[in-house]
């Protein structure tokens, strides 16, 4: 479902510690950590800057083996001073086995520790919860990119439209929106091609056109474009590595 997911932060050298902490108590640690970003696998923190401000009001569910390391991961996050968003128990709202603890990170990004018997397989993040200004807008956008990222989009209420993978899943949901996410789904490059060109015949923000990224690494193919609510949005082919 995610390639990776990436959040900007105000502050990096102050909040990458925290979220070390919290992650080890998942039993995840950094699979990169270099002066551009720190990534636990799927799931990523860079610095934010005036021209890429940071992230806002983004929901991040992270993967937890067991119950006993969401209750880890919430105590974890309360002894680093987080603000408690919900502690940990059942929320039998989303799954009748659903087991999950919420803090806040110092920029104001939910962030929780998730159990269930369907979790995300392969990666950190489980889940991501994203508000949006125009829940019909959100949804034609992902629409779009649905045929070319091998994703469904369904309607789960009237202001809740969930985009679903073989694992995994993100929610478009109304309200004051995210702002500043950046989130990247894995296709082959003639996917990642028609994604771009029906993205901007359809009106949308082209943010970088199909092409090599070898800054990244040799065989990196993506192109990146805008959902209406700004957010940098990539469908990327990794090469044969």
């Amino acid at each position: 479902m995610f390639d990776h997911v990436t959040i900007r932060v105000g502050d990096r050298a102050a909040t990458q510690p925290l979220y070390e902490h919290l992650l080890r108590t998942l039993g995840a640690e950094p699979t990169h950590d270099g002066v551009d970003m720190v990534e636990w696998g799927d799931f990523g923190l860079v610095q934010a800057d005036d021209e890429h401000p940071s992230t806002r009001r983004l929901h991040v569910g992270l993967v937890a083996p067991t119950r006993d390391h969401v209750d880890a991961f919430w105590r974890a996050g309360l002894a680093a001073g987080l603000r408690d968003d919900g502690a940990p128990g059942p929320r039998p709202q989303y799954r009748e086995d659903y087991y999950g603890a919420f803090l806040r990170d110092p920029g104001g990004n939910s962030i929780e520790a998730v159990h269930h018997g369907a979790l995300r397989r392969g990666g950190v993040i489980d889940h991501l919860w994203i508000r949006v200004a125009d829940v019909a807008a959100a949804r034609a956008f992902y629409e779009t990119l649905a045929p070319h990222a091998g994703v469904e989009v369904r309607e789960l209420g009237s202001a809740h439209v969930q985009v679903r993978g073989s694992s995994g899943s993100f929610s478009l949901v109304g309200g004051e929106p995210t702002r500043h996410a950046h989130l990247a789904l894995p296709a082959p490059r003639d996917a990642v091609r028609a994604f771009h060109a029906a993205a901007v015949a359809a009106g949308h923000r082209d943010h970088g056109p199909p092409g090599e990224r070898p800054e990244y690494h040799a065989g990196y193919y993506a192109a990146y474009v805008l959902d209406p609510d700004g957010h940098n949005v990539e469908l990327v082919d990794h090469g044969p590595r």
